[in-house]
C-alpha cells in the first residue's frame, strides 16, 4: 500500500534566509585592509567610523587575520559568529542592523530590472554605485550594533570587531550576502528579478496581432458552382520575429533550453529570409554568431537555463559572462553594427562628427568631449557608427563601465534625448 505524501512528509525546504560560512583560514591582509571591493571597504568604513577604541579595532583585526573567528551564520539583520580571545572557551558575538523596507527593495528591484548592466554585474558578483545611491544597502556610521558575551563594554570590543572584519571577506566574495543582511535571501531576489525583467521585456517586444482576413463560410458555400471570391492579400511581414511558445519540463523531451533556442534562431532565420531574403548567419563570426545567439533569447540571463548559455557561450570564446551582456545589449540596440560600435573606436573623417559638438551645444548639451568617434561626458556618451547613425551609451559616473542604451539616430541630439528618455 503506497503511504500518501502527507504521512511521510515533504522534502525538507532550503531556507535562504539563513546562510552558515565555514571558518575562514588566517591570513593577513597585504595592504592593511580586510576588503577588496567597494562595499567590502564601505563595510568596514561603517565600523571603523563608529568605533570608540582604535586599540581595540587593531587587535580584533589582527584576530580576524589569525583566524580566531569561527564559523559565520547570516540571517536579516544579523551575523552571528563564535570568536575566541584569550580564554579557552569562545564568546558569542554577533553585530546587528536594520533590514530594508518594503519600499527601499522596490526602489532597489526597479532600478535592477530597469537595467540589463546592473543584472550582469549582479550576476558577476559585483555591485553596482547606482543600486547603492537609490537604495542605501550599505551601513553608514551607527548602522552596526556590536553585541558579545565577553566581560569588555567597549563599542566595539575587539571580538565583535574581529567578527565585522571577517565579515567583510564575505561580502567581497558574494555580495548577496549583503542582501540577506539586509533581509532578502538570493533566490528570493532572482526570482523577483526575473519576473520583473520578464514583464519589462514583454512590454517593449510585444505586439498587437494585426487582424486576419475572413472569408463567411456561407459565401464559399453558395457560390460553390461558380468561381469564388479572390483570396485576401498576403498578410504583411512582421516588424520583428515572434517568440518562442514556453517548452515545460519533460523527462522524454530534450532540453526546454534546447528547444527554446531552436525555435528561436527558426523565428529569426524565417523572420530574415520573409523579409530580405537572406541569411544572417552565413557571414558573422564565432563571436558576433554567439552575441546573436544570446541576444536572440528572451530574458537578460537571470533564471539558471540562461545564466547557463551566457556562461557556456563566453567561455568558448575567451570572454566573461559581463562581456557577452555587453555586447547583447549593443547587438539588441543596433545588430551587427551596433556591435562593431561598441568593440571598434575609429577616426571618422571630417563632416558629421565635426558638426555634431555645434549641434548639441545648442541643445545645450555643451559638455560633451572628443576622442575618436566618441564624444562624452562623466557618464553620458555618444558614438557615430560606420553606417552615419550615433548611438547612445551610460555609465555610472567616473567608472569607464560603458553600456549601450536607446536607439541609434542620424541625429546626436535625436540619439541623446532617446537616451535620456530610457
Amino acid at each position: 500500500m503506497t503511504t500518501p505524501r502527507s504521512a511521510r512528509g515533504a522534502a525538507p525546504r532550503h531556507d535562504d534566509r539563513r546562510r552558515s560560512f565555514p571558518q575562514v583560514a588566517p591570513r593577513e591582509a597585504p595592504d592593511g585592509r580586510f576588503a577588496a571591493t567597494w562595499w567590502g571597504n564601505a563595510w568596514v568604513d561603517a565600523l571603523e567610523d563608529t568605533a570608540l577604541d582604535p586599540a581595540r579595532l587593531a587587535r580584533g583585526k589582527a584576530y580576524a587575520g589569525r583566524g580566531h573567528v569561527d564559523a559565520i551564520t547570516v540571517t536579516p539583520g544579523r551575523v552571528v559568529a563564535y570568536v575566541h580571545g584569550s580564554r579557552p572557551r569562545p564568546y558569542r558575538t554577533e553585530i546587528r542592523m536594520r533590514t530594508l523596507g518594503d519600499d527601499g527593495w522596490e526602489r532597489f528591484l526597479d532600478e535592477a530590472a530597469a537595467r540589463p548592466d546592473h543584472i550582469a554585474a549582479l550576476l558577476d558578483k559585483d555591485v553596482p554605485h547606482a543600486l547603492e545611491a537609490v537604495t542605501g544597502l550599505l551601513p553608514a556610521a551607527g548602522d552596526l550594533v556590536p553585541d558579545c558575551s565577553c566581560p569588555d563594554d567597549g563599542y566595539p570590543c575587539k571580538h565583535a570587531a574581529a567578527l565585522c572584519y571577517q565579515a567583510a571577506r564575505l561580502l567581497d566574495e558574494d555580495p548577496f550576502v549583503l542582501f540577506l543582511m539586509r533581509g532578502r535571501g538570493e533566490q528570493e531576489l532572482l526570482a523577483e528579478l526575473t519576473r520583473r525583467n520578464a514583464a519589462l521585456s514583454a512590454a517593449e517586444t510585444t505586439a498587437a496581432a494585426p487582424a486576419m482576413p475572413t472569408v463567411p463560410a456561407r459565401a464559399v458555400l453558395d457560390a460553390a458552382d461558380r468561381v469564388g471570391p479572390a483570396l485576401p492579400a498576403p498578410l504583411p511581414p512582421p516588424d520583428r520575429p515572434g517568440r518562442p511558445a514556453v517548452f515545460p519540463p519533460d523527462p522524454d523531451a530534450p532540453d526546454p533550453l534546447a528547444l527554446d533556442l531552436l525555435a528561436s534562431e527558426a523565428a529569426v532565420r524565417a523572420h530574415a529570409f520573409l523579409t530580405t531574403g537572406q541569411d544572417p548567419v552565413a557571414a558573422l563570426s564565432p563571436w558576433q554568431d554567439a552575441v546573436r545567439l544570446a541576444a536572440a533569447h528572451p530574458g537578460s540571463g537571470l533564471t539558471a537555463s540562461t545564466r547557463a548559455l551566457y556562461r557556456d557561450l563566453a567561455y568558448a570564446l575567451d570572454r566573461t559572462p559581463t562581456d557577452l551582456a555587453r555586447a547583447v545589449a549593443g547587438w539588441r540596440q543596433g545588430g551587427a553594427a551596433g556591435l562593431a560600435v561598441l568593440e571598434e573606436p575609429w577616426d571618422p573623417p571630417a563632416g558629421p562628427f565635426d558638426r555634431a559638438r555645434p549641434a548639441l551645444i545648442a541643445a545645450d548639451f555643451p559638455a560633451f568631449r572628443p576622442w575618436r568617434n566618441r564624444l562624452s561626458t562623466e557618464s553620458l556618451q555618444l558614438r557615430l557608427g560606420r553606417d552615419g547613425l550615433w548611438y547612445g551609451y551610460e555609465s555610472d559616473a567616473g567608472r569607464e563601465d560603458w553600456w549601450p542604451r536607446g536607439a541609434p539616430d542620424l541625429d546626436p541630439v535625436g540619439a541623446l534625448t532617446d537616451l535620456l528618455g530610457h
